[in-house]
C-alpha cells in the first residue's frame, strides 16, 4: 500500500531538486520550443531570393523601379515637348537617345514610359495574384461541390482570351484609362496561378502539421496564414513573376497595335510611333532602346523565376551549388569529362615522381 503512494508523490513533484535528470532535460527542451508565427515562416520563405540568379534579377528590376519613381528628375526634357529644329537627330550630348520626327526627346519618353509599364504591370499582377490566392487556396482546402465550382470558374477564365477582350472593351471608350487596362489584364491572368495553388493546397491539407493544427483546435485563418501560406510562398512568387511578365508583354503589344491611347506613354507607344513614321531601319535610336528595355525587363523577371525554381527544386538547387563550387575551384561545370584541379594534379605528379625515385634508389 505504501509503494503506490510513493509513486504518486514522485509524479506530482515539481521539477527541481530530486527530479530525475531525464525529466529535467525533457522539460528544458519543451520550454525552448518556439511557436511558429507568420513572420518567422515568411522570413524563411524569402530565402528563395538569396541565390545569385534571383539577386541579379531583383537588382535589374529595382533599377527600373527607381527610374519609374524618379522619372521627373531623371528625364532632361518634357517627353511631349516638340522642337521642330531638331527632328530625327541621332544620339548626342543634348539628346542622349536622339529625337523623333517632331523633335521629342527619346530618352525622356523612355524614362516616362518605364513608369507607365510598371504601373500597369504591377496593378494587373497584384490583382491577379490576390485572386489566384483567394480562389486557389480556398478551392484546395475545401472539399466537395464548393471546390469543384471554384475549379470550374478557374477553367472558364483560363480559356478567356485577353487580347480580343481588351480590344472589345477599349473600343467602347474613346480614351480608356490605364486602370481599366490593368483590370482586364489582371482579370484574365489569375486562372493559371489559381490552378497551381489549388493542386498544391490539396497536397498540403493532408500533411501531418496541418492535421496536427486542426486537431489542436487552431482557427481556420491561422491554419491558412501560418501553416499553409508560407509553404506556398515559392509558388506564389513564381506565379507573380510569370503574371507580371505576361502583363508587361500584353500592355506593350496592345500599345504597339494602337489599342491603348497613344497619349499614354509606355514602351509600346514609342514603338507604335516609330512604326507609324517609318523609323525602321534607318532611325535605330527611336525603336532599339524601347525594344532593349522590354527584353531587359523580361530577362530580369526570368532570372527571378529561375532563382525561385532553383530554390524550390532540390535537384536544381544541388546542381547549382555544385556548379558554383566547381567555378570557385577553377573548374568548368559544363565539361564533358571529369576534371582534376591543377594543384591536386601537380601534387599527384610530385608524389608519383617521388615514388619512382624511391623505387629506383631501392
Amino acid at each position: 500500500m505504501n509503494a503506490p503512494a510513493e509513486n504518486t508523490s514522485t509524479l506530482v513533484q515539481p521539477v527541481g531538486a530530486g527530479t530525475p535528470e531525464t525529466a529535467s532535460v525533457l522539460t528544458a527542451g519543451l520550454s525552448t520550443v518556439k511557436k511558429k508565427t507568420f513572420g518567422s515562416q515568411l522570413r524563411a520563405s524569402l530565402a528563395m531570393f538569396s541565390n545569385p540568379k534571383s539577386a541579379t534579377g531583383l537588382i535589374i528590376f529595382g533599377i527600373f523601379l527607381l527610374v519609374a519613381i524618379f522619372a521627373p528628375w531623371i528625364a532632361p526634357y518634357d517627353p511631349t515637348a516638340q522642337n521642330l529644329s531638331a527632328t530625327l537627330q541621332p544620339p548626342s550630348f543634348q539628346h542622349l537617345l536622339g529625337t523623333t520626327h517632331i523633335g521629342e526627346d527619346v530618352f525622356s519618353q523612355l524614362v516616362y514610359g518605364t513608369r507607365g509599364v510598371l504601373v500597369v504591370g504591377l496593378i494587373a499582377t497584384i490583382m491577379a495574384t490576390v485572386m489566384a490566392i483567394v480562389v486557389g487556396v480556398t478551392a484546395g482546402y475545401l472539399r466537395g461541390w464548393k471546390s469543384e465550382s471554384l475549379s470550374a470558374l478557374s477553367n472558364v477564365f483560363l480559356v478567356l482570351p485577353a487580347l480580343p477582350l481588351m480590344i472589345i472593351i477599349a473600343s467602347q471608350f474613346q480614351d480608356p484609362p490605364l486602370i481599366l487596362i490593368a483590370a482586364v489584364l489582371g482579370l484574365t491572368g489569375w486562372a493559371w496561378g489559381a490552378r497551381v495553388l489549388r493542386a498544391q493546397t490539396m497536397s498540403l491539407r493532408n500533411r501531418d502539421f496541418v492535421q496536427a493544427a486542426r486537431a489542436n483546435g487552431e482557427p481556420l485563418h491561422r491554419i491558412i496564414l501560418v501553416e499553409m501560406l508560407p509553404n506556398l510562398m515559392a509558388i506564389i512568387a513564381s506565379s507573380f513573376v510569370g503574371t507580371m511578365t505576361a502583363a508587361v508583354l500584353g500592355l506593350t503589344t496592345l500599345a504597339f497595335i494602337g489599342v491603348i491611347p497613344v497619349s499614354n506613354l509606355n514602351w509600346g507607344t514609342i514603338l507604335f510611333w516609330a512604326q507609324q513614321n517609318n523609323a525602321f531601319p534607318d532611325y535605330w535610336w527611336w525603336y532599339v532602346p524601347a525594344g532593349l528595355c522590354i527584353a531587359l525587363l523580361g530577362v530580369a523577371l526570368a532570372l527571378i523565376n529561375f532563382g525561385i525554381d532553383e530554390y524550390v527544386n532540390p535537384r536544381l538547387r544541388s546542381a547549382g551549388e555544385r556548379a558554383r563550387a566547381m567555378k570557385k575551384k577553377g573548374m568548368d561545370p559544363n565539361a564533358a569529362v571529369t576534371q582534376v584541379r591543377p594543384d591536386l594534379a601537380a601534387g599527384a605528379g610530385a608524389r608519383s615522381g617521388r615514388s619512382k625515385s624511391e623505387r629506383s634508389t631501392a
